[in-house]
């Protein structure tokens, strides 16, 4: 069973940066590929970026360039790193593994706004 928190969210101007950090728990962390998602309101959840027991990382097109996601597997921690946001940015941004499995933590909240 796999427990996530996530934190670090909050208000951002556009061209702002945040970085998101998800603590897991509750499975052997360094085998699982993890993902960033995020879910705007309404619109369905996306996975936003993942990154492999190994390291090899994919981004959705969206956030190529400015989204960087990376692991700690002796942390059982996974971090997010969002510059040049923009107000399309702003959603709820939560981790899982990849795919995902179990229960959804509550997610951060992301807003980018002037």
């Amino acid at each position: 069973q796999v427990q996530v928190v996530e934190s670090g969210g909050g208000l951002v101007q556009p061209g702002g940066s945040l970085r998101l950090s998800c603590a897991v728990s509750g499975t052997a962390f360094s085998f699982y590929a993890m993902g960033w998602y995020r879910q705007a309101p309404g619109k369905q959840r996306e996975l936003v970026a993942s990154v492999g027991s190994g390291g090899r990382t994919n981004y959705a097109d969206s956030v190529k360039g400015r989204f960087t996601i990376s692991r700690d597997n002796a942390k059982n921690t996974v971090t997010l790193q969002m510059n040049s946001l923009k107000p399309d940015d702003t959603a709820v941004y939560y981790c899982n593994p990849f795919p995902p499995f179990g229960a959804w933590g509550q997610g951060t909240q992301v807003t980018v706004s002037s």
